[in-house]
């Protein structure tokens, strides 16, 4: 926001500098992103086989906790699912374990319905930052339709992601349609993180009546911290009993855009902006499954990866410039 306040005049703004102060740990953080160890432990291990059913039908062969780690190295190291069943029984081999290694349909048809482990959420009211980006399912790229002259319409979803502003953890994930637009997401958002909420920001898209009113319905009290936009006026109770909006609007006419970003810690929402980057660079910018329920599995599995990195280490910056 404040690189698009000044647009005419960016040339003239210094780029920031950073040193980091924890480089030992969080350059032993990077290397353990790519250990297999991390990825494949001693818990998968010993819960790799299902646990025997006692109603009627077929006995599953692969425990949940096994499809979600097979399904977990595929993101990490974007592989095919055969790919990936290749890799577990490598893997096994090496170990010496005698384990049945589950097939690449298993896989898929297993990830329509597995159950993945939501981010656990602690005691203290956090404060969620939200964006959205897209998507891009599987199909022929701009080069093929450049090439041939493809008449398939690149299809596209939409990921809205929810970041704690304090640990900087993914704190939900939704999958929704590409015409799904980002006020009608955050009520599964909002009911997808969990916990208590302190306050909701977003962009200038969640300027809306209805956005307010689900964190309201979620969260009472929670601050939505929501830049109104240009053409935004006071309501009709901005004098007896003025929203939240009412005062943003306030303090914007009094301190300007620049000051409002400031005092009300819009300015955070650049964490959110972040983890769409890591997203896009770590896991990549499209969706390997073809239902819906599968896409929604490989999201979930991504943001765990994701949180598990920041778990094996972070950088500590110290502003020089």
């Amino acid at each position: 926001m404040p690189f698009k306040a000044n647009a005419d005049r960016r040339h003239r703004i210094p780029k920031q500098r950073q040193r980091v102060t924890n480089w030992a740990e969080y350059d032993a953080g990077l290397r353990a992103r790519g250990s297999l160890t991390v990825w494949f432990t001693a818990e998968a291990i010993e819960g790799w086989q299902a646990e025997a059913r006692s109603g009627r039908g077929d006995q599953a062969k692969y425990s949940d906790l096994a499809i979600a780690t097979a399904l977990t190295l595929r993101a990490v190291f974007r592989l095919a699912l055969r790919q990936t069943e290749g890799l577990i029984g490598s893997i096994l081999q090496l170990l010496g374990l005698d384990l049945a290694v589950p097939d690449h349909s298993t896989l898929s048809r297993r990830a329509e319905t597995l159950e993945v482990l939501r981010p656990k959420t602690g005691s203290e009211p956090v404060h969620l930052l939200v964006d959205s980006t897209g998507l891009r399912l599987c199909g022929p790229g701009g080069w093929l339709e450049e090439k041939h002259g493809s008449k398939r319409r690149r299809a596209w979803k939409m990921l809205h992601l929810a970041t704690d502003a304090d640990t900087g953890e993914i704190a939900a994930s939704v999958l929704a349609g590409r015409d799904a637009d980002d006020g009608s997401q955050v009520g599964p958002l909002l009911e997808r993180a969990g916990g208590s909420v302190a306050s909701f920001t977003g962009d200038g898209a969640y300027d809306r009546e209805d956005v307010y009113a689900a964190v309201a319905a979620h969260h009472p009290g929670a601050a939505v911290v929501v830049p109104p936009r240009a053409s935004a006026v006071p309501s009709g109770a901005a004098q007896s009993a003025p929203t939240q909006r009412d005062a943003h609007l306030r303090c914007i006419a009094e301190r300007g855009r620049m000051g409002w970003q400031s005092t009300s810690g819009y300015n955070w929402r650049a964490l959110v902006e972040a983890d769409v980057s890591r997203w896009k660079r770590v896991i990549g910018d499209g969706l390997r499954s073809q239902t819906d329920g599968r896409q929604a599995t490989e999201v979930a599995i991504a943001a765990r990866v994701l949180n598990h990195m920041l778990e094996l280490g972070r950088p500590e910056y110290v502003r020089t410039a």
